[in-house]
């Protein structure tokens, strides 16, 4: 039985804790907040209750292997799970507006066609046929499997089958998720409802690539969940199985030190200089935040390995509560798409950081009465893409609730308060630099959205969660824990899931 110290409480690292534990290991989990969960956060007032991270659970396999294998409970007995339908609804600038139904590829094509006129769902079918492919050929390598040594292969390799496209007398294949949409979609509102899975991961369309593709693949295959009572209780029940399996959690107790002993990790050093003994360190924190526990020569990337990827995107969160009932009928999640695209790329992600003057808003709107204090109140979240960093004076907050107007009739009239997140609030959150949020990762744009390796170049110390392999997000930050579990219990020769 090995001693494993956990620093941090997100759910990559509580994933690897409760996994660790059941293999037998002695596991202490280093919290600095006052309780768990990271990046996924509640908010409560007045009987009004909102995610702070994400608000949908998409891919849940993961967490349901994850209480297979540590537990007789399964997911479902720990949360209820529900499956949104229709999956997500679109607004375009130009006024037209399209449900689409969840993981149906029939209901999705006849949605687009009825809405964007013939050809449109077609051509997003046939894209969905090519996304499927990317996903075939890089699922192992990038989501099951430790990040290979040869991971070169993986950054130079575009796993996407692009159309051939003649342009200038010469044939060529999208390599970015905008080319996908210009050569491949051709319709302005289908290259937006492509482009919004990148832009909710903080990736500019133009230079993402085209394995990118893969993200409204993962969606339409396995379907958009939400769970009952807001993601936070998905935490929760992450947090009471690491509990049961007889995790120890220490919290506000923020780790200053990985202490290293004959060339390896052998335990952590807190605040207050306690120093806790262990065979092994599993870090679940970003890249900037472990260089400083790791004096000297930083654990992550160099010597051939992937550089520990530098977000350039945050969230702004705006948090409403509404007086009047939720409407029947009303969908899960609607996004309201950017009235000029351009604009707000160059916002975005030029040199001269900024929010568009309309942005793209995620309206979110779940049919819970955990959520509200009584049917006659609703609690909405809006949320947008914003540069790492970003200051965000009150007059950009009102153009985000203005912009989400457009799917919420009467929202000025019906408001009785809101509340803001920042990527200032971010960063307190989850100790980031600028409050930025990793991406998944994606093959191919020569690894520069490859994370790195779960092992480090200190051993015995390993990393867990959004900012190592495979990336960001609840299923990938899931994906991460099992990896780090893996290599801890069975060695270097562990190959992932079969």
């Amino acid at each position: 039985m090995a001693r494993i110290a956990v620093i941090g409480a997100g759910m990559g690292a509580m994933a690897a804790a409760a996994r660790l534990a059941v293999a037998g290991h002695r596991v202490t989990v280093y919290e600095r907040a006052a309780t768990y969960g990271g990046a996924v956060g509640r908010l409560e007032r007045g009987g009004f209750s909102f995610d702070l991270g994400p608000g949908l659970l998409p891919l849940p396999a993961v967490y349901r292997d994850l209480f297979v294998k540590t537990g007789r409970q399964p997911l479902e007995e720990c949360v209820e799970l529900v499956q949104v339908d229709p999956s997500s609804r679109h607004v375009f600038p130009d006024g037209s507006a399209v449900a689409l139904p969840n993981a149906s590829r029939a209901g999705v094509v006849a949605a687009l066609d009825e809405t964007l006129g013939d050809g449109a769902g077609k051509r997003w079918g046939d894209f969905l046929v090519r996304a499927r492919e990317a996903w075939d050929r890089t699922r192992r390598p990038l989501l099951e499997e430790p990040l290979w040594p040869n991971w070169q292969v993986l950054a130079e390799r575009e796993p996407y089958p692009a159309v051939p496209h003649k342009r200038l007398l010469r044939t060529r294949r999208a390599a970015t998720l905008a080319e996908v949409g210009a050569w491949e979609l051709r319709d302005a509102r289908l290259t937006a409802l492509l482009e919004s899975h990148a832009l909710a991961y903080g990736l500019d369309p133009r230079a993402t690539p085209a394995s990118a593709a893969v993200l409204p693949y993962m969606e339409h295959a396995f379907g958009t969940w939400y769970v009952r009572g807001g993601v936070r209780e998905l935490a929760r029940a992450v947090y009471e199985r690491c509990v049961a399996r007889r995790v120890e959690f220490v919290f506000g107790a923020e780790v200053t030190r990985v202490v290293e002993k004959d060339g390896r990790a052998a335990g952590v050093e807190t605040a207050d200089g306690t120093v806790a003994e262990a065979d092994h360190v599993v870090a679940g924190v970003a890249p900037g935040v472990l260089d400083v526990l790791v004096p000297g020569t930083p654990p992550r990337g160099g010597a051939g390995g992937v550089p520990p990827q530098r977000a350039a995107a945050s969230r702004l969160t705006v948090l409403l509560a509404l007086r009047g009932a939720r409407p029947a009928g009303t969908a899960h999640r609607t996004v309201v798409h950017a009235a000029d695209r351009a604009d707000e790329l160059l916002r975005l992600f030029g040199e001269h950081p900024g929010l568009s003057a309309a942005p793209t808003v995620t309206v979110t709107r779940p049919e819970d009465p955990a959520a509200v204090p009584d049917a006659e109140h609703e609690a909405v979240t809006l949320t947008v893409t914003v540069p790492a960093g970003l200051e965000i004076p009150e007059p950009d907050v009102q153009r985000v609730v203005d912009a989400a107007g457009r799917a919420v009739p009467g929202l000025r009239d019906r408001l009785l308060w809101h509340e803001v997140r920042t990527p200032a609030d971010v960063a307190r959150a989850t100790g980031a630099a600028g409050g930025a949020v990793p991406a998944p990762a994606l093959a191919a744009a020569d690894g520069r959205l490859l994370h790195p390796a779960n092992g480090t170049a200190l051993p015995g110390l390993f990393a867990a969660g959004g900012w190592a392999h495979p990336g960001g997000g609840l299923p990938h930050a899931g994906m991460s824990g099992a990896l780090v579990a893996g290599l801890i219990v069975e060695g270097p020769e562990f190959r992932g899931s079969q």
